[in-house]
């Protein structure tokens, strides 16, 4: 029996768990507005999951010789979005997520597909589909995603080009030349979102890989807070530094992504043990940033080497931040980009310990045979098999297979240099902390980058930026664009960056910037 207009609304605020007092904005196009807008449309009649899945994938594979974005699409999508449509007509959804077209990267297990790793290489020693999900990937589908495929990236997550053996180099869909980098190495997932292909798609960041790309992208990029989502079933970078989470074109939708991912398991050693509560990450209002206070890192901001129009996008990004009710001042953390490596051997060092390395052989090493196990075969094989290609990115690995395979069974969790890297960032998030309470700031902020977006084959500008900083210390960061350049290219984006932990409200201040800056454009359609 079909329902009155008013029974639907209640039904989506209960879906979203916000009071709806009127129909978001009737959208053309249903992948151009935010989730909310996109259960809206299903909720009042005027498209449904599988007529919009159908839409994505035809969109990804038309502009797939454009972009170079898509890694593999997924042969279920459709079903999956039918299965949806029939819990709609049971009002039987899982939640807000059932229904939306997302994304996962090309390290990410996918059951049905191979995991390629961006890696030509790799594609050819491993080409057979993989019978399970990532964690990730598992818990998107339970929440009634519509998982479209997955997105091409640098080999192995490793560089932040957009640049792979396998598919080629990503385009950044704003760019009509097609001569710059989109960045890395979660490029196809920024790309895909950017150009809405997918309301929302998986990324790693073990050193600005979703930051990086969701700059030069113009989008929302998050590295939550070290630990808070298990990364089992994907391919490894560093075991202590990798932090996986959203890209989107909206901050409310990388919300409910994260919201969808988020929680311990044991599979991930290094996952936080604390239960994770679900619901504390959908609660966005747009009045956050009323009063909120601000520490504005200038150690972050390089003046002197950015350009002006970099600047002018930043500084207008702080204005807007007062505009909104914002309380922004001077900070001046004891861990900036400029010492934070050494404060992380300095503290080492005070405590007698071993020198801290993120970067130690054995974990990665352990995290790959443990990867491998995950598949039920000869993990020790795989390893042995894969060691060649993916040494040539990580070689901090052993070359010698006698080598590797004492590494391969050392526990990650147990590795001394790991451990003591883990105790460092314990102590100087610790120093952030207390000037974080001495100063009652919610959050700092700085330029995500201090530069916009070079050419795919140039260097990159020598301007040291905070990204390490961020993952060295596994603190949370949501990187929001602030406009577009002269040039019609995204100009920079503004992060917000809080205490582990601090996840949520970290959403809500980027989201309440977003809504009173209204800074995102859409690129052109690929032509």
């Amino acid at each position: 029996m079909p329902i009155s207009r008013r029974e639907a609304l209640r039904e989506l605020s209960a879906l979203f768990a916000i009071p709806l007092i009127r129909w978001p904005e009737r959208l053309a196009d249903p992948l151009a507005g935010t989730i909310v807008e996109y259960q809206a449309g299903r909720a009042r009649g005027d498209w449904t999951a599988a007529q919009v899945a159908k839409e994505a994938l035809d969109r990804a594979s038309a502009w797939n010789g454009i972009l170079h974005n898509v890694d593999e699409l997924s042969k279920t999508a459709l079903d999956n979005a039918h299965a949806s449509d029939a819990r709609a007509h049971r009002r039987a959804l899982r939640g807000p997520l059932d229904g939306v077209p997302v994304f996962a990267k090309a390290i990410y297990d996918m059951n049905g597909l191979p995991t390629t790793a961006s890696s030509a290489e790799w594609a050819k020693l491993f080409p057979q589909a993989i019978h399970r999900d990532a964690i990730e990937v598992a818990r998107m589908r339970s929440a009634g995603a519509v998982v479209l495929g997955k997105t091409a990236a640098d080999d192995f997550a490793y560089h932040g080009n957009g640049t792979s053996s396998l598919s080629g180099q990503v385009r950044n869909p704003y760019d009509r030349t097609g001569t710059k980098t989109p960045g890395g190495s979660s490029a196809g997932s920024a790309v895909s979102v950017a150009c809405g292909i997918a309301f929302a798609a998986l990324g790693t960041d073990d050193g600005g890989s979703n930051r990086i790309p969701a700059q030069f992208c113009g989008i929302v990029g998050m590295k939550p807070t070290f630990g808070i989502v298990p990364r089992s079933g994907v391919i490894p970078t560093w075991p202590y530094l990798d932090t996986h989470g959203p890209l989107a074109r909206y901050v409310a939708d990388a919300a409910l992504l994260l919201e969808a991912i988020a929680g311990a398991d044991p599979s991930d050693g290094l996952s936080i043990r604390a239960p994770w509560r679900r619901g504390s990450l959908s609660q966005l209002g747009d009045s956050a940033l009323q009063n909120a206070r601000l520490g504005l890192v200038e150690a972050h901001v390089p003046r002197a080497q950015m350009s002006a129009e970099s600047l002018m996008v930043f500084d207008r990004a702080v204005t807007d931040l007062k505009s909104a009710g914002a309380i922004v001042e001077p900070y001046s953390p004891p861990v900036t980009r400029i010492n934070f490596r050494t404060l992380f051997a300095d503290a080492a060092k005070a405590r007698g310990d071993l020198a801290p390395d993120g970067y130690a052989p054995a974990p990665t090493s352990n995290a790959l045979f443990r990867y491998f196990q995950t598949h039920g075969g000869d993990a020790r094989r795989d390893v042995e098999r894969g060691l060649a290609a993916y040494r040539a990115f990580y070689d901090v690995l052993p070359k010698e297979w006698s080598e590797m395979q004492k590494l391969i069974v050392q526990p990650y969790e147990d590795d001394a240099a790991g451990l003591s890297f883990a105790r460092s960032r314990a102590t100087l998030v610790a120093q952030l902390a207390e000037t974080f309470r001495a100063q009652r700031l919610d959050a700092m902020i700085y330029p995500t980058m201090p530069f916009p977006a070079p050419r795919a084959v140039d260097k990159w500008p020598d301007i040291r930026t905070t990204l390490g900083y961020g993952n060295w210390l596994g603190v949370p960061e949501v990187s929001v664009p602030t406009g577009l350049g002269a040039d019609g290219m995204p100009a920079g984006n503004i992060s917000f960056v809080g205490l582990p932990g601090s996840d949520a409200p970290l959403l809500a201040l980027a989201h309440s910037y977003e809504q009173h800056s209204k800074r995102f454009v859409a690129p052109p359609r690929p032509v």
